[in-house]
């Protein structure tokens, strides 16, 4: 008999590519999304439509049929947005998390994984980060997501749940088939926002910052492919599953790359440069961030398979070209 998982959030980039691997390791996947960001078009299991903090529709859900398990991934998660509105980011992501974990105790349904982020560092004191690094996150959106992870370490210890934590950095790509990929409006990631701009889609990108302490003067970062990003949700699920209290993991590939090197992988992958113009610093824009992921590989097994910059950016730019949605 085949489990089932409810993806919060099952209509987003993220969600719905983990609702793929889940599917195509024989997992049964309902998504549960308020559509507000995510695209019912990316979702090929069940869809219901509802939102993480309306208690009377998740207890609908949990009652329908029964749940092995929920990955949680439905967040505000736009760190500008979160400075001018944080009441929006604690209401949603604070208390629709604990709305939805109350509503899953109810429904006896211990097994949870969390998207979580970088962001819970804030300013890295030191590189690469690893799991140990001091939590001072810069942004409401940021601290709301370290808020949630320790409602979700309470809720280990205290209520019996066996829960995995995702440090997530740089998500990027698209399904290497061409059927899912990134499509965000605003759109704020470096990847797709160039790939517009190459494409005559938008205008110039701006390139905010040469004269970083780097090794080309422009901010480092840590590109993971969001098919990688997947698997090692499945294997956090398993890892679960298999009876382990959970932990929290960064999920990064450990090697930073440039702002340039991006855009010389473009220029690579598309035989073209992308259009830019320099631009200042944006405040709050550290030098560099870029994971630590030994213990992610140590404790699930997880290895990046797609960590070549070209490869993740090749799979955007067929997105970018032919978007289904």
């Amino acid at each position: 008999m085949s489990r089932r998982v409810l993806i919060v959030g099952g209509a987003g980039y993220i969600g719905a590519h983990c609702a793929r691997e889940l599917e195509e390791s024989g997992v049964e996947v309902v998504a549960f999304d308020n559509l507000s960001t995510g695209h019912k078009e990316a979702v090929r299991s069940e869809l219901v439509v509802g939102d993480i903090r309306d208690r009377a529709a998740l207890r609908k859900v949990f009652q329908s049929k029964p749940y092995d398990a929920v990955m949680h991934f439905a967040a505000k998660s736009l760190v500008g947005e979160s400075v001018n509105h944080p009441l929006r980011y604690y209401d949603v992501n604070v208390g629709g998390t604990a709305t939805l974990l109350s509503e899953m105790q109810r429904a006896e349904i211990p097994y949870f994984v969390f998207s979580s982020t970088c962001a819970v560092y804030g300013d890295p004191e030191y590189l690469p980060l690893d799991e140990d690094h001091p939590k001072n996150p810069v942004s409401p959106y940021g601290n709301s997501k370290l808020m949630v992870e320790q409602l979700l370490d309470a809720a280990r210890e205290k209520e019996g749940f066996h829960i995995a934590s995702l440090r997530y950095f740089n998500a990027a790509g698209a399904h290497p088939d061409g059927s899912m990929g990134e499509s965000h409006d605003p759109e704020t990631h470096l990847i797709p926002l160039a790939l517009q701009a190459l494409l005559g889609l938008r205008g110039e990108l701006s390139l905010f910052g040469r004269d970083y302490d780097t090794r080309d003067g422009t901010c480092i970062r840590d590109y993971i492919h969001v098919c990688d990003l997947a698997v090692a949700h499945r294997l956090a699920l398993d890892f679960l599953w298999a009876g382990n209290r959970g932990r929290a993991w960064n999920l990064g590939t450990g090697t930073g790359t440039s702002v340039l090197e991006v855009l010389e992988s473009i220029e690579r992958v598309a035989g073209r440069k992308v259009p830019c113009s320099d631009a200042p610093r944006r405040a709050g824009d550290p030098p560099g961030l870029y994971a630590a992921a030994e213990r992610v590989q140590a404790d699930l097994g997880w290895q990046p398979q797609r960590e070549q910059i070209d490869q993740i950016v090749a799979d955007a730019y067929q997105w970018v070209q032919n978007p289904r949605y």
